[in-house]
C-alpha cells in the first residue's frame, strides 16, 4: 500500500474527510505548492509574488509557517524591490514598487527606447504582507521610494493604476494602496480623501460595490471598498453596533445585498444568480465580519459547502468536484478562519493576512 500523506488515515472505518477541515492534509499542499509549482502554474510565471504570497500566508494561517526558511524568503522577496537610480528619478511618474517576478525585472528595449520598470501595486500588496507574515521588520526597508512614487499612480478622480502607465483604475487598486500604506504605517503616498470619494462613487444602486462607478456590484470590488474604508479609517469595526445612519455609505442596503450572498447551498456568489464559489466566502463573508454582521450568516450551512470543495488532495476548489487551486485554497483557508476553525490564526479581514502577523508578533 502507498504511503499516505500528511493528515490522512488508512483506517476504512473512519470518518469522511468531508465531514472535517483537514489542517494537515492543507499543510502539506501548501508546502508543496512552496517547493514545487505544477506545470499549469508556468503561464503565471509573471504572478510568481503573488502564488507566493497565497502560500506563505496561507501556512501562516494554518499555524506553520515555521516550516519555511524565512530568511530566504525575505531576501527574495526584497531582491524584486525596484529602485530608482537615484533620488530624482522618484518624480518621473514611475512607480518603485516591486516586480511580479524576476523575469518582469529584465529592462526591455522597444525600437530603441528604454521600457521603465514593470513594478505592479498589487505585487507590491503581496510582497509587503509576506515581509509582514515572515516578521520583516518593515522600518528597514525602502519604504520612501514606494510611498513617494506611490503618489504617481493615483489619478484626478480618486482611483489608482496598477502601473506608471497603460493601465485599468478600479477598486482593487484603491484598495492595494490602502492595505501598502496601513501595514507601512505611513499614508503619505495617498490622498485618502479623494480615494474616499472614488469609493463611495462605487456603491450601486443595490448597496454593494462595483469595480468602477456605475459598474455592477461584486463581491470582491464590495470587499476592496469596505476593507479600503476600515483602513483609512473611515468606518468603525462592528459598525452595525454604532450609529451606521451617520457613515459615508448606505450600510442598511449594503448589508442586505451582503446577506442575500449566501445561496441554498450555504455557500456565497459573488453576484446575484451566479454559482457559489469558495472565494466568496471569504470576500463576502469578510464585508459581514468588518460591518458586525457575521452572526446573521448560516455558519454551519457554509461550513458545509466548504468541506465539499476540500480536496482529498489538500487545498480547495472553486466549486465541489473540481481540483484545488492555490488562489481558492487560500480563500478557503481564510473563510475557516473567519469561522474559528480551531488551529488556525484568526485573520485580520481587511489585511489579508493573520491576526498576529498584522500586529507584528
Amino acid at each position: 500500500m502507498e504511503d499516505s500523506p500528511p493528515g490522512s488515515s488508512p483506517d476504512s472505518n473512519s470518518p469522511s474527510r468531508a465531514e472535517s477541515f483537514d489542517r494537515d492534509r492543507h499543510v502539506f499542499f501548501l508546502q508543496m505548492m512552496y517547493q514545487l509549482m505544477p506545470s499549469q502554474y508556468q503561464g503565471q510565471e509573471i504572478n510568481r509574488l503573488t502564488l507566493a504570497y497565497f502560500a506563505v500566508s496561507g501556512l501562516h494561517i494554518l499555524r506553520s509557517v515555521d516550516s519555511l526558511h524565512k530568511e530566504e524568503i525575505i531576501s527574495w522577496v526584497l531582491s524584486l524591490q525596484a529602485h530608482p537610480k537615484n533620488e530624482a528619478l522618484l518624480n518621473d511618474g514611475q512607480f518603485y514598487g516591486f516586480h511580479g517576478s524576476r523575469s518582469s525585472q529584465f529592462q526591455k528595449i522597444d525600437n530603441g527606447v528604454w521600457t521603465p520598470n514593470g513594478s505592479h501595486l498589487a505585487s507590491t500588496y503581496c510582497a509587503v504582507a509576506i515581509l509582514k507574515t515572515v516578521g520583516h521588520d518593515l522600518s528597514v526597508t525602502d519604504s520612501e521610494t514606494i510611498l513617494k512614487s506611490l503618489k504617481n499612480l493615483q489619478q484626478p478622480d480618486g482611483s489608482f493604476m496598477p502601473i506608471h502607465s497603460g493601465a485599468e483604475t478600479d477598486l482593487r487598486f484603491v484598495y492595494c494602496a490602502a492595505a501598502i500604506s496601513s501595514m507601512l504605517g505611513n499614508w503619505s503616498g495617498m490622498d485618502r480623501e479623494m480615494a474616499k470619494e472614488y469609493i463611495i462613487n462605487c456603491q450601486s444602486y443595490d448597496g454593494g460595490f462595483g469595480l468602477t462607478p456605475g459598474s455592477e456590484s461584486h463581491g470582491g470590488a464590495t470587499y476592496c471598498a469596505v476593507a479600503s474604508l476600515q483602513l483609512m479609517g473611515y468606518i468603525e469595526d462592528g459598525l452595525l453596533s454604532k450609529r451606521a445612519s451617520s457613515c459615508i455609505i448606505d450600510v442598511p442596503l449594503l448589508l442586505n445585498w451582503s446577506l442575500q450572498r449566501q445561496a441554498a447551498d450555504g455557500g456565497f456568489q459573488g453576484r446575484p444568480n451566479k454559482p457559489t464559489d469558495t472565494c466568496y466566502a471569504f470576500w463576502v463573508g469578510g464585508v459581514l465580519r468588518i460591518l458586525g454582521a457575521y452572526q446573521f450568516i448560516d455558519e454551519t450551512a457554509l461550513r458545509n459547502f466548504l468541506l465539499t470543495c476540500q480536496s482529498e488532495y489538500g487545498g480547495f476548489s472553486k466549486l465541489p468536484g473540481q481540483l484545488p487551486d492555490l488562489y481558492h485554497s487560500f480563500y478557503g483557508f481564510s473563510a475557516f478562519s473567519l469561522l474559528e476553525e480551531p488551529g488556525l490564526h484568526p485573520i485580520r479581514v481587511e489585511l489579508g493576512i493573520a491576526d498576529n502577523a498584522a500586529i507584528g508578533l
